[in-house]
């Protein structure tokens, strides 16, 4: 609990020391994620064997070049065993062209033994919408989870995820 507190605490006061005045322009995104087949210990599950949703939210600082930096949390719900879980997923994200970005975010799960990485692969298009609309974008990520399990006592598990990132861009 200490260090969910501690992490909750420590990434507002990080933020407000990164100089904004050095970002182009500051954004964000909402969305949902499902993992849809997941590899770990040895068995390979899919959405229908456990459901589980995540609801990320994030706010991403975009510099003048093609790389931003975006600061993501994930609430999520599973279903079996009944969990709920926030991760704290921060990330550098790299605009390839043509709508494409590529990027890495870390991964640290709260209140839990788990932490890792999570490459992804986005497109995303524009909405066309006036200049006084607040979402600018939709978008479909492609993402591959990579989380090692260490719990004190306990046999470590590395699991492997492939999912899908739906979202709004702001």
């Amino acid at each position: 609990m200490v260090r969910a507190l501690g992490i909750v605490l420590a990434v507002p006061l990080w933020l407000s020391i990164v100089p904004a005045a050095k970002a182009q322009s500051i954004g964000g995104h909402i969305g949902f994620v499902l993992p849809l087949v997941t590899h770990a210990a040895g068995d390979t599950t899919n959405i229908a064997d456990n459901f589980s949703i995540g609801f990320p939210f994030g706010v991403t600082f975009k510099s003048k070049g093609p790389m931003a930096l975006d600061f993501e949390f994930v609430p999520a719900i599973q279903d079996s065993p009944r969990h709920t879980g926030l991760t704290v997923h921060p990330g550098a994200i790299y605009a390839l062209g043509h709508g494409f970005a590529a990027g890495m975010r870390l991964a640290f799960d709260v209140n839990t033994s788990q932490f890792g990485f999570t490459p992804l692969l986005n497109k995303s298009w524009s909405l066309n919408t006036h200049e006084g609309s607040f979402f600018k974008a939709y978008f479909i990520e492609a993402v591959l989870p990579v989380r090692f399990n260490r719990p004190p006592g306990g046999p470590s598990a590395n699991a492997v995820t492939f999912g899908l990132h739906f979202g709004l861009g702001f």
